[in-house]
């Protein structure tokens, strides 16, 4: 089932468009607190074997267990989907059919975003940042900060991931176009001219590398010792994975999709904020609660929430005293139904008069929309709907406040 340990590298895509997927895969394998959760590891050919494994994937607030057989698709003695460089190794391969199961299918994976599989199997809230935004350098620590403590995977295109050899094109240095790849490691490497900033990627095809600077093969590896290559855990092999320098990153790829570990999730010593998740479930009912966007003349009748913000952060950015909190709305069972729904969220101060809303995040056919926010002390109201009226959906929103912050 595994061996010599589960691996960021136990991971070789397969025929089904699912690197979105498998990108997910490689960043959970990199966190064994998370990984256990997901894929118990106890499990085996030998002992207590009876030919199916267990699973579980995070479901709209709560764990699910999927059971599956070990019965797994193969054309000519080779698996025909996920599978590892170690041919008598199964737990990635079996855990995408779990997956697929959960889903509807293994036709159910093809294409989609890292950040759908990364809140299954987490539990978290993820955010999309766009890599142009990220600082120039890492003295700040931002994106360290956010390799140690998330799960975050890159896209050179922010369309999602789609079938190999078809609209799946690579540039001159070997990086894919429309496809998705795993963060997994940020590192200021010592060379003989000071320190430089790199970033490794790990391609879910187990193949097709950076061909630039730093490259497995680049010249540039003769200014860093063999000390600081061991410590960098460096190999230079057709695996997938290869280092790049933060420029060469920021001018390659589009999108960073980070999904943010909960607390009680998170390794041992981890410095998660220490934010507090409060959840609601909620309906939009024709005629009744389907209200649709703020453009429309029912916007009233969507599902209305109370925030209330009363204890400022403890480590503010700003002058200003403000609350941060984030707002995730998330739509149910959209792979499985084929149906995606154009949701969004409104805030709105407690007044009785005509309001503007003072924090919206545009509505988007996304499975999940999420709102970071920083507001004064005050109560507040979260209204989340779906664009057009009537429309019939079911939708948990996750409100993760600081301190003594709540949402009713």
């Amino acid at each position: 089932f595994i061996i010599d340990g589960a691996s960021r590298l136990d991971i070789v895509q397969g025929k089904l468009s699912d690197c979105w997927l498998l990108a997910a895969i490689a960043s959970l394998a990199m966190h064994r607190s998370l990984l256990k959760k997901v894929v118990p590891l106890h499990q085996s050919f030998e002992e207590d074997y009876n030919g199916s494994f267990v699973f579980r994937f995070w479901q709209y607030g709560q764990w699910e267990e999927v059971r599956i057989d070990d019965l797994l698709p193969t054309e000519n003695d080779k698996l025909i989907y996920l599978s590892s460089p170690e041919r008598r190794e199964f737990w990635s391969s079996l855990l995408e059919k779990a997956y697929a199961k959960l889903k509807g299918g293994y036709r159910a994976l093809d294409m989609g975003f890292p950040h759908e599989a990364m809140v299954d199997m987490t539990g978290g809230v993820t955010e999309v940042f766009s890599v142009a935004s990220l600082p120039r350098n890492l003295r700040d620590g931002e994106l360290m900060f956010v390799w140690k403590e998330s799960c975050a995977d890159l896209c050179r295109n922010a369309r999602g991931c789609f079938p190999q050899g078809v609209t799946e094109t690579m540039n001159d240095l070997g990086i894919l176009f429309r496809h998705a790849y795993a963060l997994t490691a940020v590192e200021k490497v010592k060379t003989t001219y000071g320190p430089v900033d790199l970033v490794r990627i790990l391609n879910p095809w187990g193949r097709t590398e950076w061909k630039g600077p730093w490259s497995d093969s680049g010249r540039l590896w003769q200014t860093v010792s063999l000390e600081e290559q061991k410590r960098l855990d460096r190999v230079s092999r057709e695996d997938g994975e290869f280092w790049m320098s933060i420029s060469d990153f920021r001018q390659n790829f589009e999108v960073m999709e980070v999904c943010h570990l909960t607390e009680w999730l998170g390794e041992p010593g981890s410095s998660v904020l220490p934010w507090s998740c409060v959840m609601h479930h909620g309906n939009w009912v024709p005629r009744i609660t389907a209200g649709g966007g703020p453009h429309q003349s029912l916007f009233w009748q969507n599902p209305q929430f109370l925030l209330v913000l009363s204890e400022v952060d403890s480590n503010p950015r700003h002058a200003q005293k403000t609350c941060s909190f984030v707002l995730a709305l998330m739509q149910k069972h959209q792979r499985r139904r084929g149906i995606s729904l154009s949701i969004g969220m409104h805030v709105y101060p407690v007044r009785l008069r005509m309001l503007q809303p003072v924090l919206l995040i545009q509505h988007s056919s996304r499975r999940e929309v999420v709102l970071r926010g920083s507001l004064p002390p005050g109560r507040y109201i979260i209204v989340p709907s779906t664009l057009e009226p009537n429309q019939e959906g079911a939708f948990l929103l996750r409100v993760l406040t600081e301190r003594g912050n709540a949402a009713t």
